[in-house]
């Protein structure tokens, strides 16, 4: 695998290392001890998958408040996504950016985000699936979020929003 930093610090770009023949290819896309020698939390605990019918979707912007704050790897199984991630981290030198990473079936990278930032995405194709590794296990009492437009991220989606739900449309905005 390769792992590309991002100006995030904590967020990478993993990308399969492809060894191709006759058939097509093989790739590895997780590996604990790779990921832990880049300074990556390796646990998985749960794995998600969201599927999304039309091109325009939004989902986010979530994480988990401590003491479940959680690790993600994101990855796009069919469609495309635009993904991204605030940091919310207080004293972050990057507070309050955001970064958007392309992740799509074809280029088969993943997003690593760490403890600590937004995380949402918005579909570029219809019928997106999105693959979610984390950290923990859920607890909606820990969930969290902020909203899709809020005035002091200022994320830049691409498309208009064609559907976000009504929980992401009501999450406060940040002060």
């Amino acid at each position: 695998m390769l792992f590309e930093p991002t100006r995030i610090a904590g967020v990478v770009v993993v990308q399969p290392e492809r060894r191709a023949d006759e058939r097509g290819f093989f790739a590895r896309t997780w590996c604990r001890d790779e990921f832990e020698s880049h300074g990556l939390n390796p646990r998985l605990v749960q794995c998600n998958v969201s599927f999304n019918h039309r091109r325009g979707t939004v989902r986010g912007m979530h994480w988990q408040r401590d003491p479940h704050g959680e690790c993600k790897l994101v990855r796009c199984t069919a469609g495309a996504i635009l993904d991204v991630v605030v940091d919310l981290r207080a004293g972050s030198a990057t507070y309050r950016q955001w970064i958007g990473i392309e992740l799509t079936a074809e280029n088969r990278h993943a997003l690593y985000i760490p403890e600590g930032l937004a995380h949402g995405f918005q579909t570029l194709a219809d019928n997106t699936e999105v693959l979610y590794q984390m950290s923990t296990d859920h607890h909606p009492e820990s969930a969290a979020g902020a909203r899709w437009n809020d005035p002091a991220l200022q994320v830049e989606w691409p498309l208009p929003i064609s559907v976000i739900s009504a929980r992401d449309e009501s999450w406060p905005v940040l002060t």
